[in-house]
């Protein structure tokens, strides 16, 4: 069986997220290079995960000029996502872009038309879609057991991206709708295959009027309402300002039932009163009782995407829905009309 040679942009938070989940699937691909402004990151990475034929960049043009593989995956601060993506399309790559897919929708918008011009494929890194939680959730809802979906309620939330370049719009796009809500938002699109009807949103609004984060240009906090084509209302918030680590939640509410989802969720509760190593993503304390995560990358989804990108590029196909570059541009879509909506105290209609 061939293997998939993958180039990896980036080495810190996010590459080592993705370099976890090939190392669960080596017998498809071989990961032949890592690049990182700072070698000390990549060296370490390559170190960690045992990666015997692995290259060492610390430029990104030169490892994309210069490194034999089939397909790059960027994992690289949001508004760098545009130049390295065009630049591995142009060069016959197929791409995996880490969320959200770039830092404005014009940037997004040349990116996937220049994948369809060069007859290549944007995997949209979006984990939410494999998280073995939400997956089981939309088999309930298939399975028509619980009835229509007729309301949705979905939120990521934390005390604060880890990221310098979270700090600044020009760097990221914006503040927790785009880091955080993106997930949420591109989840609930591609569950309504990208059909919504409208919106309506209030963010916090960035800076001295953040409810936490002042030094925030981005909002710490946002609420979105949206109706889609077929009747269904969602709820969605994303905020900077929850503390005790990283929620997940979603709610379904059914003409049947009702699905409820929680991947913070974990079936361990521990006691410790100097503190555990590791609980959960972004949890300030570990000490007292807590609720550590089991396999969380599993659990977040990321080894699910992986896999499947990795298997859709050794076929030379398109992701599933949600997972496509023109997902992620869809995405990008709504988060830009969700700041509209706030930023000037509107509904928005989609006039697509």
């Amino acid at each position: 069986m061939r293997k998939l040679r993958v180039l990896i942009l980036g080495a810190a938070f996010a590459a080592d997220l993705h370099l976890d989940a090939y190392s669960r699937i080596r017998e498809k691909v071989d990961i032949v290079g890592v690049c990182d402004r700072k070698l000390d990151l990549v060296h370490a990475l390559i170190e960690k995960y045992g990666l015997s034929n692995c290259t060492a960049y610390d430029d990104c043009d030169k490892a994309i000029a210069e490194c034999d593989c089939d397909l790059v995956d960027v994992c690289l601060p949001n508004f760098l996502h545009h130049d390295v993506t065009i630049k591995a399309l142009k060069r016959g790559r197929n791409v995996i872009c880490e969320k959200p897919l770039a830092t404005t929708v014009e940037d997004a918008q040349d990116m996937v038309d220049t994948a369809e011009k060069m007859n290549k494929h944007i995997y949209y890194a979006e984990d939410w879609l494999f998280a073995p939680a939400f997956r089981k959730a939309m088999d309930i809802l298939k399975s028509g057991k619980v009835g229509k979906p007729l309301y949705v309620r979905a939120r990521e939330c934390h005390s604060g991206s880890h990221s310098p370049f979270a700090q600044r719009i020009e760097y990221c796009g914006g503040g927790a709708m785009v880091h955080l809500g993106v997930h949420p938002v591109c989840f609930l699109l591609a569950m309504k295959n990208n059909e919504w009807e409208e919106l309506v949103a209030m963010t916090s609004g960035g800076c001295e009027d953040n409810l936490v984060h002042k030094g925030m240009e981005g909002e710490d906090w946002a609420g979105v309402f949206i109706r889609f084509k077929d009747g269904t209302f969602a709820t969605i918030e994303a905020n900077y300002v929850t503390m005790g680590g990283m929620e997940d939640v979603m709610n379904i509410y059914c003409e049947s039932g009702c699905v409820h989802i929680d991947l913070s969720a974990g079936p361990i509760q521990a006691f410790s009163i100097p503190g555990l190593d590791y609980t959960i993503e972004k949890a300030e304390i570990t000490t007292g009782w807590s609720t550590p995560a089991v396999d969380e990358k599993h659990a977040l989804g990321y080894c699910g995407e992986i896999e499947h990108f990795v298997d859709c590029a050794l076929k030379g196909i398109d992701a599933e829905v949600g997972l496509r570059g023109i997902d992620g541009l869809e995405t990008l879509k709504v988060i830009n009309l969700v700041y509209q909506s706030a930023r000037d105290g509107v509904a928005i209609k989609n006039e697509s």
